[in-house]
Parts: structure tokens; C-alpha cells; sequence
């Protein structure tokens, strides 16, 4: 307790530089949990798109079965293939009216007859989707195939994009955090140098002069983690809205469980203490002899 009392005494006598340092620390943890929540979200977008049917073939209308399976077993011959469905002609049309249930007059005169049956196939990775749209193009009973690999090779390589910004950026803001904290101390110890050889004349020890500034720089850390985390989830409520619109069609909800975002605030804390104790232990191994 009274370790903590001192910790008080060192940030009241300089409030500017424990602000200064924590505001820092702050806008390191708030970008830091705003590239986590981007990563997290578009990989999980990613994942979405990779398991839903990347390609279509509509089959022409005098196809027969046998040719569907014979089309079915080539495809799963390549073990490329995660997954083929076979979407009939009654089904299409009840695909179609779901989609279009708030139009009337798009439902009039759509009869299942005029809709092609068609095949829905997933690939194993992205790479293979070009050799499965060619084997289905060569075959004599498609009439026609589209999939999506431009989507989910560009969301793919955003994905990777994002993730690779944001450790730069945010590694090199947990540096500069990192060196304010030691920075800080360690003016703090210099000013404080004379109280400090009183300290060691009458005997105390090295942890004794040395807790008190490892304690600041932990409560730099944590707050500015806390601090941090708070403004993202904040800002990701206020825009919860607008991305709930933008991803409409993916069961994704644009806001993380509570449990997710307290596992990151967790995670978070350790970071801002870790970087507070090695800041200070820096500070004071080049200041504090």
C-alpha cells in the first residue's frame, strides 16, 4: 500500500507527462484492437465466401441424370472438390421466389419450367477453381458457368493486406510506447535522484527505490490498454449500424461477443503491463546505478 501511495505522489507532482504517456498508450491499444476486429472480421467473411458454392454450371434442359452423376463423379475424381450440390429445377424457382418475395411483380410468370437446373461446387483451396470451370465448360450437357474466384481471391489478398499493415503499424506504435514509458521513468528517476540516495543511505533496498516507478509503469500500461480498448469497442457500437448494412447476406454479426471482446481487452492488459514493467525496468537499469 505504500508503494502505491508513492506511485500517487509521482504522478501528481507531473500529471502532464503521466497524461502524455497514457494517451499514447491509449492510441497504440485503440488502433491495435481496431486492426484486431478488421483481421478478425474479414477472415471470417473469408471463410464464409470459401465454403459456399464458388461454382455454378447450369445444365441444359434435355440433361439426363446419368450425365449429372457422370459430371458429378469426374468432378470428385480430382479431389479437388469439398462439396457439389445438384439444385433442381422446383428448387431454383424456390430459391428464386425467397429472394425476390418482396417483388410481386418479379415472381409473375416465373415457372420452374423456364429455370435451368444447375450444379453448385466448392473447392478445396481457391487455386483449383479455374481446372473445375473447365472441366465443367467441356462438358456437352452444361449450358453455362460462372464463379466467383476474383471475389475470394480479392478478399483473400485484403485480408492478408490488413493483417500485414496492422502489425507494422501497430508494432511500431507499441515501440514508441515502450521507449515514452522509459523515457518518463527515467526523467523521473533523475529528478528524484536525491530522495533516492537518501533512500539508500538509511538502507532500503534496490526493489524498494525501484518498485514504486516498475508500479508506474504498469498503471501506464494497463489504463492506457483499458483506455484504448473502451474507444474501439465504442466506435465499433456507434458503427455497428452501418456495417450491419454493408453485411447484409452473411450470417456475420458486425459486432464480436462480449466474451470475444473481453478476451481481447485480457490480452491487451497483459500487453500494456509487459510493456509498462520493461519500459521502467529499461529506465531504470540506464538511470537508477
Amino acid at each position: 500500500m505504500k508503494h502505491f501511495k508513492t506511485v500517487w505522489q509521482h504522478l501528481r507532482r507531473s500529471p502532464y507527462q503521466a497524461l502524455v504517456a497514457t494517451l499514447m498508450i491509449s492510441l497504440t491499444f485503440y488502433l491495435a484492437s481496431i486492426f484486431v476486429l478488421l483481421a478478425g472480421g474479414s477472415q471470417a467473411i473469408l471463410r464464409y465466401f470459401e465454403t459456399r458454392p464458388q461454382v455454378t454450371a447450369f445444365l441444359k434442359d434435355d440433361v439426363k441424370a446419368s450425365q449429372v452423376e457422370e459430371i458429378k463423379g469426374k468432378l470428385e475424381a480430382t479431389g479437388k472438390v469439398a462439396a457439389i450440390k445438384y439444385i433442381s429445377k422446383e428448387e431454383a424457382l424456390a430459391i428464386y421466389r425467397e429472394q425476390f418475395k418482396d417483388d410481386p411483380s418479379l415472381l409473375e410468370m416465373v415457372t420452374a419450367n423456364i429455370l435451368p437446373a444447375s450444379l453448385e461446387v466448392s473447392a478445396k483451396e481457391i487455386p483449383s477453381l479455374q481446372d473445375i470451370a473447365k472441366i465443367l465448360r467441356d462438358e456437352p450437357g452444361i449450358e453455362e458457368v460462372i464463379f466467383q474466384e476474383d471475389v475470394v481471391s480479392s478478399l483473400g489478398s485484403w485480408t492478408s493486406n490488413i493483417r500485414k499493415a496492422g502489425i507494422e503499424l501497430v508494432g511500431s506504435l507499441f515501440l514508441i510506447s515502450f521507449l515514452m514509458i522509459s523515457v518518463i521513468v527515467g526523467m523521473k528517476v533523475v529528478l528524484r535522484k536525491e530522495e533516492i540516495e537518501i533512500l539508500q543511505l538509511v538502507g532500503a533496498s534496490g526493489w524498494y527505490i525501484r518498485l514504486p516507478f516498475i508500479l508506474e509503469g504498469i498503471i501506464y500500461g494497463a489504463v492506457g490498454a483499458i483506455v484504448g480498448w473502451g474507444m474501439a469497442y465504442i466506435r465499433l457500437l456507434y458503427l455497428a449500424p452501418n456495417l450491419a448494412q454493408f453485411l447484409k447476406g452473411t450470417p456475420i454479426s458486425p459486432v464480436p461477443q462480449i466474451i470475444l471482446m473481453l478476451a481481447i481487452l485480457g490480452g491487451e492488459i497483459f500487453l500494456g503491463v509487459l510493456i509498462g514493467t520493461l519500459g521502467s525496468f529499461l529506465a531504470l537499469r540506464r538511470y537508477l546505478k
